[in-house]
């Protein structure tokens, strides 16, 4: 408990799945809470309940993302508290499997200004303080799919090679200042975010092939700590990167096929 206390954490996308996670992990470690979200709701539900089981305070934000005075919003609710970030977490983020030209444009927005834009001017902000501190720590949530340019994942892959490429270059900038950045790259997590059915979710854990978020934010966070500049989850997902990699079109064309025309209406 006593290595973040009184240290300021801000998460996005914290009021449920991998985000709460990461809420609950740090306050486990006595840090206080930022919390950012579009859901009002689920939010301050869940700042309560955190402030109320770690005994750490909790200041919900809920703010859209996608708009370019975002950043500007969270510093100043961050110097109106007189908070200092300690650790920047951006894990918002949104999931779309279909056509690149059946996905409406404002959705295709969101994902550039959510990936892209918010990940970038936020850590380069939260970077430049925590550098005149001479510590900190920036994790941004990529994925396992940044290395698999899938048919229907155009967007979704695309957004977070960005974040990959983005977050490691920035690690190698800031290394030398006390700032330490890690790019979370995890393989299919227990949430809600693909939109799995439940029992479909229970088998996938069965079988390993999905982890649950509990055990991803901890040693992704264990990571973070230790000044790692990458972490994917599990042998099975780093040795999977290596066999998409090598797929022939013949194989991604089944994709295609087997997945995208059959679930999906045809453009």
């Amino acid at each position: 408990m006593a290595r973040l206390k009184h240290k300021t954490a801000i998460i996005t996308g914290a009021s449920g799945g991998i985000g709460l996670e990461f809420c609950r992990e740090l306050a486990t470690l006595g840090a206080d809470l930022v919390m950012i979200s579009i859901d009002d709701e689920p939010l301050k539900r869940a700042a309560d309940e955190i402030a109320r089981v770690y005994d750490v305070r909790t200041f919900p934000l809920t703010i859209d993302l996608c708009r370019p005075e975002a950043p500007a919003e969270i510093d100043l609710f961050l110097r109106e508290r007189q908070l200092v970030p300690y650790i920047l977490i951006n894990n918002a983020g949104i999931f779309s499997f279909d056509y690149l030209t059946e996905i409406p444009e404002r959705k295709i927005n969101a994902f550039i200004d959510l990936h892209v834009r918010s990940v970038t001017m936020l850590s380069r902000h939260f970077a430049g303080i925590m550098r005149d501190e001479e510590e900190g720590y920036i994790l941004n949530m990529s994925s396992m799919s940044c290395w698999m340019p899938m048919p229907g994942l155009a967007m979704y892959s695309a957004t977070k090679a960005y974040i990959r490429a983005f977050t490691r270059a920035l690690h190698y900038e800031m290394r030398d200042s006390g700032v330490r950045i890690l790019a979370a790259c995890p393989g299919g997590i227990a949430t809600d975010l693909f939109g799995l059915p439940a029992n479909l979710k229970r088998l996938a854990l069965r079988l390993g092939a999905i982890a649950r978020p509990e055990t991803f934010v901890h040693r992704a966070v264990r990571r973070l700590l230790n000044g790692k500049m990458q972490y994917i989850n599990g042998l099975t997902n780093r040795l999977a990167i290596l066999l998409i990699g090598m797929l022939p079109t013949a194989a991604r064309m089944q994709v295609k096929r087997r997945l995208l025309d059959r679930n999906i209406r045809k453009p």
